[in-house]
């Protein structure tokens, strides 16, 4: 079904400020769902990987559980009807799927076994619309510089790690650490707009 709309608009189902930021850049207007906390309870919203889950399997489920949940919502509340968007980023090095640090801690180890090595960044977008969901996939390569223990306790003191897959974010004063990257620059905060664009297209959304 197409939308007839003179400017793309969508229910985003993240409350990431990066993923609303990178929508705007590209012109495309937005609601947000907001998760309620009886909401989060639910499975679909629980982003524990699987026994022996694949990377790009684990990114694709959440993605596509996160806009199936938020497809639901808006018929729940009533909303205007228009397509969902949601998108899940993770880590991957040497295999081993790398999340949100869980504290300052967490963050340092993680920072240390991304220094002076390459690992991958998946970032999956899924777009829901009238019982439709289509997915596409994004895969980065992202090499870090040897970093030193006074610039990771440095980058971990200002906080910015601890929301991030990886603890880091490339937009921030991470961009320091990349030597290297192959890939979409977009993807790796968080939303590949090539995808992003050419899937709303899809729903009758051209940009």
């Amino acid at each position: 079904m197409s939308i007839a709309m003179p400017y793309p608009r969508v229910h985003l189902a993240s409350r990431s400020p990066r993923r609303r930021e990178l929508l705007t850049q590209i012109g495309v207007t937005f609601d947000t769902i907001a998760f309620r906390s009886t909401q989060r309870g639910d499975p679909e919203l629980d982003e524990t990987p699987l026994p022996d889950e694949r990377a790009i399997d684990y990114v694709e489920r959440i993605a596509r559980n996160k806009a199936e949940l938020g497809c639901r919502i808006v018929d729940w509340r009533r909303l205007l009807r228009q397509p969902v968007l949601a998108a899940d980023t993770t880590i991957e090095l040497a295999g081993e799927l790398i999340g949100k640090p869980a504290d300052p801690d967490d963050a340092r180890r993680i920072l240390r076994r991304l220094s002076g090595a390459t690992h991958r960044v998946l970032s999956a977008v899924t777009v829901g619309f009238e019982g439709r969901i289509e997915l596409a996939l994004s895969i980065s390569e992202v090499r870090f510089r040897q970093l030193d223990d006074g610039e990771i306790e440095r980058y971990v003191a200002s906080g910015e790690p601890m929301d991030k897959a990886g603890a880091y974010g490339i937009q921030g004063r991470a961009a320091m650490f990349v030597e290297h990257l192959a890939g979409s620059y977009s993807g790796v905060m968080g939303l590949p707009l090539c995808e992003t664009a050419q899937l709303l297209s899809r729903f009758g959304c051209p940009l």
